[in-house]
C-alpha cells in the first residue's frame, strides 16, 4: 500500500493538474486530438487520481454502430478519453478539416502500458478473448518488457451470471489499469455497467489487441498500418471479421455525405 501511495505522490509531482485536451466532434463523436504520449500522460494522471476514468479506442466501426446504438454513443459522449483508433478517423477529419494528426490504436496502448508498467510498476488486468490468449498474451509482454506486472487474466467466455464474481476478483486484485477484449459494443458496456464496483483507475477496451500479442493473429506490416490498409490484413486472415469491414464503405459514405451537405 505504502508503495502505491509513493508511486501515486511521485506522479502528482510530475503532473499538477489534469492535462487540457483539445476535442473534435467528427460524425456526431467526440474524438480527443492527441499523440501517443499526451494520452499516456493523461492515463498516468488517472493512475494519480485514483478514481475510475474509462477510456475509449474509437474507430470507424465505432462510429457507424454509435449512430445505431444511443447507448454506445451515450458511453462514448461521457468517456473521459477518446482516441482515434483507425486510419478511417484520420482522413475523415482531414475531409472536415478537423485534422487529427496522430493514430492512438487499442492494440498501441496495450504495449505502452506494459512498457509504463515495467518501468513504474502500474498493475495490468487481462480480460477476454478466447482460453488462454489473455495468460498468452500477459507472458509474451512480460517477456518483451520485463519486469511488467501481470495481476490477473481472464477470458472473455462467460455468462452474465457469471460477472458478479469476476468483478470481485478484479477488483480483489486492485489493478491499475483493466485492459477489456471483448470487442465492440461489449467492451464498452461491459465497461460502464461495472466501473463504480470494480473501482480500477484506468479501463480500456482493446478489441482484438490480445489476439496480436499472444501470437495468434500477426499484425499488419508497418506500411500497411501507415496506409490505412491494417483492416485489409486483418481480413486476409481471419475472414470472419466480414461484418466489421463492411462498416467501413458505410463510414466512407457517411463522411462524405456529411462534408457535402455540412451536417453531421
Amino acid at each position: 500500500m505504502l508503495a502505491s501511495t509513493n508511486k501515486r505522490e511521485n506522479i502528482e509531482a510530475t503532473y499538477d493538474i489534469m492535462p487540457v485536451m483539445d476535442s473534435v466532434r467528427l460524425l456526431g463523436m467526440k474524438v480527443h486530438r492527441l499523440s501517443m504520449g499526451e494520452a499516456l500522460e493523461n492515463i498516468e494522471q488517472y493512475i494519480a487520481d485514483g478514481k475510475p476514468h474509462h477510456v475509449v479506442t474509437a474507430d470507424a466501426s465505432m462510429v457507424v454502430q454509435a449512430r445505431r446504438d444511443p447507448e454506445l454513443a451515450e458511453i462514448v459522449q461521457n468517456a473521459d478519453l477518446v482516441t482515434p483508433d483507425g486510419a478511417g478517423l484520420l482522413w475523415a477529419s482531414k475531409l472536415h478539416n478537423k485534422r487529427l494528426l496522430h493514430r492512438v490504436s487499442g492494440v498501441d496502448l496495450v504495449a505502452e502500458l506494459s512498457r509504463l508498467s515495467a518501468r513504474k510498476g502500474y498493475k495490468l488486468y487481462l480480460l477476454g478473448a478466447g482460453p488462454g490468449v489473455a495468460e498468452a498474451a500477459a507472458q509474451n509482454l512480460q517477456e518483451r518488457f520485463p519486469g511488467a506486472q501481470f495481476v490477473g487474466t481472464r477470458h472473455g467466455f462467460f455468462t452474465p451470471a457469471d460477472e458478479p464474481e469476476i468483478v470481485r476478483e478484479i477488483a480483489a486484485a486492485k489493478p491499475d489499469a483493466l485492459l477489456v477484449a471483448f470487442g465492440i459494443p461489449k467492451q464498452e458496456k461491459f465497461i460502464t455497467r461495472h466501473k463504480a464496483e470494480l473501482g480500477v483507475p484506468v479501463l480500456i477496451g482493446v478489441g482484438g489487441s490480445f489476439d496480436v500479442y499472444s501470437g495468434r493473429v500477426k499484425r499488419a506490416p508497418k506500411w500497411m498500418q501507415n496506409r490505412g490498409f491494417e483492416w485489409l490484413y486483418r481480413l486476409a486472415q481471419n475472414p470472419r471479421k466480414i461484418g466489421k469491414v463492411m462498416t467501413l464503405p458505410q463510414f466512407a459514405l457517411l463522411a462524405i455525405r456529411s462534408r457535402l451537405t455540412g451536417t453531421e
